[in-house]
């Protein structure tokens, strides 16, 4: 497991510098993506619900698949900032529109991040996911990997977590927060 565990390492970092690329072509970027470690550390307790609801997905909606993570990355940023206290344990099913994992992103956009669907913001949103859901498509894809392996799975699992993250950046991002490197004298 130990080349493997060093393998999914390589990926999952070559990912996210592939894919942050797409988001400051996008974005402007001073600095690294803003991040939160309380965000992050909710992936864990949504990831397996997700994984359930996305894996089906895989061979129809790849891209989609791929995509709400990022999104669910932003609802959960947006929860963070709004009132995390009040969000930081919502039900991973209160993320879901009203046709379930189909329409996750129209609710997570129209009603957590309180975007008018069909804005030019809520459209730039469509398309950084769609091109960073792509790209990570692209990027799995080329490792050649047998489908419906335990490679595969890790793989998927490494890069539904990148999205998520960079999905949660984007939020923090929108609502104003920016990471900055500053020299401060340590004596």
């Amino acid at each position: 497991m130990d080349n493997m565990s060093g393998y999914l390492e390589t990926f999952e970092k070559k990912v996210n510098t592939e894919l942050i690329k797409i988001v400051a072509s996008y974005c402007r970027i001073d600095g690294i993506l803003p991040s939160s470690q309380d965000v992050e550390k909710r992936w864990h307790t949504l990831a397996p619900e997700y994984m359930v609801d996305a894996i089906p997905q895989i061979n129809d909606y790849p891209m989609v698949s791929l995509a709400w993570a990022g999104y669910l990355g932003m609802a959960v940023a947006n929860d963070w900032d709004t009132d995390w206290e009040r969000y930081n344990e919502r039900p991973y099913k209160e993320f879901y529109g009203a046709a379930g994992f189909d329409d996750m992103d129209e609710h997570i956009v129209g009603d957590i991040l309180k975007l008018r669907l069909n804005s030019p913001a809520a459209d730039n949103l469509e398309n950084i996911m769609r091109s960073l859901a792509r790209q990570a498509l692209t990027l799995i894809r080329r490792e050649n990997i047998e489908p419906q392996s335990r490679t595969a799975f890790y793989v998927y699992s490494k890069v539904l977590n990148v999205m998520f993250r960079l999905g949660a950046s984007i939020e923090l991002m929108r609502l104003g927060y920016a990471c900055h490197k500053i020299d401060i004298p340590l004596c």
